[in-house]
């Protein structure tokens, strides 16, 4: 069991229980799952850009990439039905925690100027989404391999039913928000 996923149990669960007067443990939120995403444009004209992209995502995440297709055509993009425009991995389990864990501890850190993440990118129901612009970021990705730089957009999905609650739960598991 991960370190982050026994702190969880051990220390936050009971925190977010007294705070929130949850009377159940399956009450308070938790970590489903953390859902992470490349959109490719240029794949329409360079095939090669998805594999390359492919290689890059399954370093990231330590599983391999469903790729994504387009639901319409759209002539103005040179887009037709069925064409790869993107990949995506979703992270539960062990690797979920693991790559929360090294994203706030050893990516973020890593990042030009970084003064923590913006508090308002929540959705309504306690899930956080939050854009990178680089991929080479993370310490998997060979720099020197890199094609084009690409950005990554990871959404972490909990079980909170508020905002309020998804935010006190990560940023007991450590995510850093900016000080606003």
């Amino acid at each position: 069991m991960s370190q982050l996923k026994e702190r969880y149990k051990k220390e936050i669960i009971p925190s977010l229980m007294k705070s929130y007067g949850y009377k159940n443990v399956m009450q308070v939120p938790r970590l489903e799952k953390i859902a992470l995403n490349i959109g490719l444009g240029e794949a329409i004209k360079d095939a090669k850009a998805l594999e390359s992209a492919e290689s890059d995502l399954t370093a990231i995440s330590g599983q391999h990439p469903v790729t994504t297709r387009s639901k319409k055509s759209i002539a103005a993009f040179k887009l037709r039905t069925g064409m790869p425009i993107g990949l995506k991995v979703s992270l539960r389990g062990e690797r979920m925690y693991d790559f929360f864990d090294k994203l706030v501890n050893s990516v973020l850190p890593r990042m030009r100027e970084f003064q923590g993440v913006p508090r308002n990118s929540f959705d309504g129901h306690g899930n956080y989404t939050l854009g990178l612009k680089e991929q080479i970021i993370f310490p998997e990705v060979d720099y020197d391999k890199v094609d084009k730089v690409r950005g990554l957009e990871v959404s972490i999905i909990t079980t909170a039913k508020t905002d309020e609650e998804g935010r006190h739960l990560l940023e007991s598991l450590g995510l850093p928000f900016t000080r606003d």
